[in-house]
């Protein structure tokens, strides 16, 4: 019993990072936007918060800056692509890129750095619940955040105003042009938005996850959120599971390496990024799904016509 409460625990804690960034390119992608630069916003944004963290001594004030610094990077791509019309993959690529390489130089300083670990919160009265409580609700606050931003976006998307807006331009842009919506301006908030929530898994990963800076930590973390949005269907609750799914296997390969079980680690080290891919071919067989949830614009650029 100790075993499973051990790999649930690891297993939500190990996804969050993932959960954070997918919720954000989930708008990005329903507003019709196609950003693949999530791994260098959450490399940027998980060195700027780790700085101001290890400057400030405040763990507040690094969530700020790193949800700041990958806004930061949003915006850049979104002035690319939405301003000046750009290649929404070729920009994308090219800021995942950019991203990686901006993080190892600014990083250079805090790698010997280690900051304080972050305490579990314990939820009053629920925490006690035997099995449950200890898997459930002792976890870092950011964990709890997560949840509650998962409510908030699925919310959002298919009950606000705002949110139903978002999903006309994702759809038809010209459409939405036509009735008067501000198509740019909505896909420039949703790319901010996205920014923002890469930029906040970053921060999780590098000041409550492991709290270090090492280079490249993220090591794939940004390339699975985007997949995972197409393995939930769109759908926020279906991601939540795949990122949950992803950071499952990754807490497997350590109790099996603990177990003393021989098998090759680079194997073992493969194995959720394989299991990703297999789980996407799989998703990808049901055509009627994908076509009935894909945003009808994404990555198609808009141009209005006056």
């Amino acid at each position: 019993m100790d075993t499973l409460i051990f790999i649930v625990t690891a297993t939500i804690a190990a996804g969050t990072a993932i959960v954070l960034a997918a919720l954000g390119e989930l708008v990005v992608e329903k507003s019709g936007v196609l950003n693949l630069g999530v791994e260098g916003m959450m490399l940027v944004g998980a060195v700027a918060s780790f700085a101001a963290t290890a400057q400030s001594g405040n763990a507040l004030a690094g969530i700020a800056t790193g949800m700041l610094a990958g806004m930061a990077m949003a915006l850049l791509f979104a002035f690319l692509t939405l301003t000046l019309m750009a290649n929404q993959v070729a920009c994308g690529l090219a800021l995942s890129i950019f991203g990686v390489g901006l993080s190892a130089y600014f990083g250079r300083a805090y790698v010997n750095i280690v900051l304080p670990t972050q305490q579990n919160l314990a939820i009053p009265a629920l925490s006690g619940i035997p099995v449950v409580g200890p898997m459930f609700f002792n976890h870092q606050p950011m964990v709890y955040v997560s949840w509650l931003l998962v409510a908030a976006v699925w919310w959002f998307l298919y009950r606000s105003r705002l949110g139903l807006k978002l999903l006309a331009v994702g759809e038809s842009p010209a459409s939405a042009h036509a009735l008067g919506l501000p198509v740019n301006a909505i896909r420039y908030g949703a790319t901010l938005f996205g920014g923002a929530m890469a930029g906040l898994g970053g921060t999780f990963l590098a000041v409550m996850y492991t709290p270090m800076w090492v280079e490249g930590m993220t090591a794939g973390r940004g390339w699975i959120a985007l997949a995972l949005v197409v393995f939930g269907t769109w759908r926020p609750v279906r991601i939540v599971l795949g990122a949950y799914l992803f950071g499952g296997i990754t807490v497997a390969q350590l109790v099996v390496q603990s177990r003393g079980i021989e098998i090759s680690s680079q194997l073992l080290s493969m194995l959720p990024y394989l299991a990703t891919i297999v789980v996407l071919v799989f998703i990808s067989n049901d055509k009627q799904r994908m076509r009935l949830n894909t945003p009808g614009s994404l990555g198609i650029t808009f141009r209005p016509s006056s």
